[in-house]
């Protein structure tokens, strides 16, 4: 039996933050926090630092940028999956849902053949991976395409996470048809009339989208997948998708859709760039906002692995929350979003992902990283 007892750690449990106490991993799992004997384990001194769960981001887009650093510029995927794998394991986060998009009017990565290559390749790197690599399958609901795809990936466990999300300019994210032309235009560098045919296509397939959200919300139920809503902009919006089974309210744009998931049952979720940004890149709901108001449950990456530690241990400084509290958004609620109840916090039966978190320069970083009580990185800071 493989034994490491981690000792003189500043704790983060589910309801409260403990100094000096120390933490025997066994096979994988906690085994006792505070034993009174340990046998033969292997001890490491923390010397005060913070002990957090394994961070579990459910939003990351990084991905896609890692594929495609530059329009039409792909990168082998493999290579790809090793290279954001590596990322978010030095970022503290140890299961990641990698934020694919199937939207066949959009470009680049985001078309439902390549997205869908993309999947299979996470599913193919993970037995080298570091840390637990999953797939969050963003369907573009005006997409007539995408749906048989996707339940291809559902079936052979590929797809984690499904979210409905719906760019159409006029709501959620793009609050006008220019917004969305803009954003268009600056990613893909397209001229005007490729951008009039893009929004003509999107306009023309928004028929018979709540069918195809029937079509796949059914699929994910069959497998125990968790689904969740994009860019959600309205209470009707929140009933609409609380009535397929969404469990998740991602980027709610205001604090009356906010407060009506919650109302719904549904965790929210908003986006750590937006703590460490003061603001929300679309013009939305600021996510410090919504922690202040309490109608946030979850933050993740986004766009940014790094950004997930330091926006949370900001909080209790920005929002006056405990550091439990805002240690939670990154690691028990999201895991409890997901249905993942083997991971999430600091308790007894619960798997060893765990993260040592030492402050350079006012700055929290991931000092070291176990996973499944395996250590999968070190980076120990030597002050001398």
């Amino acid at each position: 039996m493989s034994r490491t007892l981690l000792t003189h750690a500043r704790v983060v449990f589910a309801t409260e933050v403990r100094d000096n106490a120390a933490v025997l991993i066994e096979d994988g799992t906690i085994a006792a926090v505070d034993p009174e004997s340990v046998g033969s384990a292997t001890v490491i001194d923390l010397s005060g630092r913070l002990l957090i769960p394994g961070m579990i981001d459910l939003h990351c887009d990084a991905l896609e940028k890692e594929v495609e650093p530059r329009p039409n510029v792909h990168f082998p995927l493999d290579f790809a999956c090793a290279q954001a794998d590596k990322r978010n394991a030095a970022a503290g986060i140890t299961t990641v849902f990698h934020a694919l998009s199937f939207a066949n009017h959009e470009l680049g990565a985001r078309n439902n053949a390549f997205a869908a290559e993309i999947a299979r390749a996470v599913h193919a790197w993970q037995p080298h991976a570091l840390v637990n690599n999953r797939v969050h399958a963003r369907y573009e609901v005006t997409d007539e395409t995408a749906p048989p795809v996707l339940a291809d990936l559902l079936e052979n466990g590929y797809a984690h996470l499904i979210s409905f999300m719906d760019h159409t300019p006029g709501q959620g994210q793009f609050k006008n048809v220019a917004a969305f032309r803009a954003y268009l235009a600056r990613t893909y560098r397209k001229s005007d009339a490729e951008l009039d045919d893009i929004l003509a296509n999107k306009l023309a397939s928004a028929q018979n989208a709540f069918a195809r959200m029937e079509a796949v919300a059914a699929v994910a139920g069959r497998h125990g997948v968790s689904i969740a809503s994009h860019d959600d902009d309205s209470p009707d919006k929140v009933d609409t998708v609380a009535a397929l089974g969404a469990v998740i309210s991602e980027f709610p744009v205001n604090l009356e859709t906010a407060r009506a998931a919650k109302a719904k049952g549904l965790a929210t979720l908003f986006g750590a760039p937006n703590i460490l940004r003061g603001r929300s890149q679309s013009g939305s709901m600021r996510a410090l906002d919504a922690v202040i108001e309490g109608v946030a449950d979850c933050l993740c990456a986004d766009y940014s692995p790094a950004a997930l530690l330091p926006s949370a241990m900001r909080l209790p400084e920005l929002a006056g929350i405990g550091l439990h509290e805002a240690i939670a958004l990154v690691t028990r609620t999201p895991a409890h979003a997901a249905g993942l109840t083997d991971r999430g916090e600091i308790a007894v039966g619960k798997r060893a992902d765990l993260v040592a978190v030492e402050t350079l320069g006012g700055l929290p970083q991931a000092e070291r990283v176990w996973m499944r009580g395996v250590p999968v990185l070190s980076a120990h800071f030597d002050h001398a």
